[in-house]
């Protein structure tokens, strides 16, 4: 349960930065760089390593540790948005060509990523463009709503785009790992106890 719980973590700090950006057309970088690297740690030893650390999730614990403890999350938007990414990792998860073209893609970025780090503009917005030539053509779509000024600027597309991407990587990583919805409905109690662990370490 504990590396399905920072699994989850990962998928919850995602759509968090994803809220923040539609809502106000900026991320914070220190949350939103474990989350995209993510992506690039494809063959990493632990779920610990794919995250770099469990530091670098303590938001996404402490929302997930919030919402297993009272069954419902502060903000509405993070629990539907969640949600359906986790109903699209299963349509991607019965589409091997859309895996196959996202992870060629990622192998594609990953020069760059090396080069300018997770966050640059130029990594975001090509994360965002395989999110939208790929992904995005499952259903059901995910739908963010935000503040209109910056949903129309392309670049927040992008970078909204490329967040939504890595919280598809932790809604895999979370399937891998044997999470199912079990886990939502009946395991918060070891879901807490995980994320309790988890934080008491960093």
């Amino acid at each position: 349960m504990k590396d399905r719980a920072l699994a989850l973590a990962g998928l919850l700090q995602s759509v968090q930065q994803v809220r923040r950006i539609a809502t106000t057309g900026d991320a914070q970088t220190d949350r939103m760089a474990p989350v995209i690297d993510s992506l690039f740690r494809i063959d990493a030893e632990t779920t610990e390593d794919v995250y770099g650390g469990v530091a670098g999730l303590e938001p996404g614990l402490r929302l997930l540790y919030e919402a297993a403890s009272s069954g419902e999350q502060r903000d509405p938007s993070i629990t539907r948005v969640a949600a359906t990414l986790l109903h699209v990792e299963r349509r991607f998860n019965r589409q091997p060509a859309v895996q196959r073209a996202v992870h060629s893609g990622i192998l594609d970025i990953q020069r760059q990523r090396e080069h300018w780090g997770p966050t640059h503009p130029t990594v975001l917005g090509r994360l965002g463009e395989l999110y939208g030539g790929t992904v995005s053509k499952l259903r059901p779509r995910v739908l963010v709503h935000g503040n209109p000024t910056y949903l129309g600027q392309p670049t927040v597309v992008a970078e909204i785009r490329a967040v939504l991407l890595a919280g598809l990587r932790s809604a895999v990583l979370w399937r891998q790992l044997g999470g199912g919805y079990l886990d939502l409905m009946f395991r918060r109690k070891a879901l807490v106890g995980a994320c309790r662990d988890w934080l008491e370490r960093i």
